[in-house]
């Protein structure tokens, strides 16, 4: 059983959609009915719009397939779902298609796809690798749809009662087991919240080595998977977990985050004027109405059939508790999918040093404006 690395669990997946196998009848009455809604195509976007994820697909993902259309195509090949890009439940005048990350792209960073492929509009820009690569690949994200990033450092509250948050897990010297590289724990340990000894970057992705530490050891995790699945699905485990956003220990990163290269930012401007609230408000509906979206997800992950499962019960308790951890938010002014400049000015202050101790070369006065705008957002879409 094949595991996401950085996020999550692995479930079967029992869904198939009658909607797949993709049609193209859609596409002669498009920009008919596009007039009638928003029209991406008279806005200048490209006839496809092309995302790229992280991961396969996943209910952290929901809020982009929500944006696909019936009679959309699975593309076993490429690891991609390209449907009629929808506006509300209208179409838009061009498509959209949803790429596979991960294993789809042999692991490497969304920012480097971005910089490969041109075709690609928007994809996952996280705010800590986006300042890590401020001078080699720059990008600019266009909206938040995670206002809290969902990773987590999780433990055994039967081994562990007195422990509440990571830092709690200095004293004891618990092992924090973690995936190498990963920037965050450089960070806890500058940060005197952890000692590098404790520190292990040995994970894998998988449940077998914490398991088997029997509540020993602690381990990095997403808040949307592994406390549902270490639950519900991990037999050998069945019960609760306790964690710690890595956002409440002050790594406030943005996650997930959708940004372009510059070249690309700038090259379609007015098509991001019209696309951004409508990606806006299929956060909104995705969180209000998962179903459709979720059904997409789990019939892309069987036809791609490429080790990853996933099941309808992970994506509902995933939805949950982005809802009830406030993982999908409104930003402090209100507005969903809006960067809170403050904070990621704050974050800039917080990363640099930690990437430079790396060998990580950090644009010289960089600001948060370097990285994020709002000024694609439409000010009015939030959750209720």
């Amino acid at each position: 059983m094949k595991i996401r690395p950085l996020l999550g669990v692995a479930f079967a997946a029992t869904l198939t959609l009658a909607a797949c196998g993709g049609s193209d009848s859609a596409s002669d009455t498009t920009m008919a009915t596009a007039a009638e809604g928003v029209d991406l195509a008279a806005a200048g976007c490209p006839a496809t719009v092309t995302i790229q994820t992280d991961w396969n697909p996943e209910a952290e993902h929901g809020n982009l397939y929500n944006l696909i259309g019936p009679g959309y195509t699975v593309d076993t090949a490429k690891l991609a779902v390209t449907g009629d890009l929808m506006a509300s439940g209208k179409t838009t005048g061009v498509k959209v298609q949803i790429r596979a990350g991960g294993p789809a792209i042999g692991y490497e960073q969304v920012t480097a796809q971005l910089y490969k492929d041109p075709e690609i509009l928007l994809g996952f820009t996280s705010t800590d690798e986006q300042v890590s690569h401020t001078v080699d690949k720059p990008t600019i994200a266009v909206v938040a749809p995670f206002n809290i990033n969902p990773q987590i450092i999780m433990w055994d509250p039967n081994t562990y009662p007195e422990v509440k948050t990571i830092a709690d897990l200095k004293k004891p010297g618990v092992k924090v087991r973690f995936f190498d590289g990963a920037a965050y724990m450089d960070y806890l340990i500058a940060s005197g919240q952890l000692d590098k000894k404790q520190t292990d970057g040995t994970y894998d992705g998988t449940p077998a080595s914490f398991i088997a530490a029997g509540g020993k050891d602690a381990q990095q995790g997403f808040g949307t998977s592994e406390p549902y699945a270490y639950k519900n699905l991990f037999k050998d485990w069945a019960k609760e977990i306790s964690y710690q956003y890595l956002h409440d220990a002050g790594w406030t990163a943005y996650a997930q985050s959708l940004g372009g290269t510059p070249e690309n930012i700038a090259k379609y401007d007015s098509c991001l004027k019209e696309l951004v609230p409508v990606i806006q408000q299929a956060t909104v509906d995705y969180i209000a109405s998962p179903d459709t979206a979720n059904a997409i997800i789990l019939d892309a992950v069987e036809q791609y059939n490429n080790g990853w499962t996933y099941d309808a019960g992970q994506a509902t308790a995933a939805v949950a508790k982005m809802q009830a951890d406030k993982l999908v938010a409104n930003s402090p002014d209100g507005t969903l999918g809006s960067f809170d400049l403050d904070r990621v000015t704050k974050f800039i202050a917080t990363a640099t040093p930690v990437y430079e101790a790396t060998g990580a070369e950090v644009k010289e006065g960089l600001v948060a404006e370097d990285g994020v705008t709002n000024n694609y957002l439409d000010p009015s879409i939030k959750l209720g």
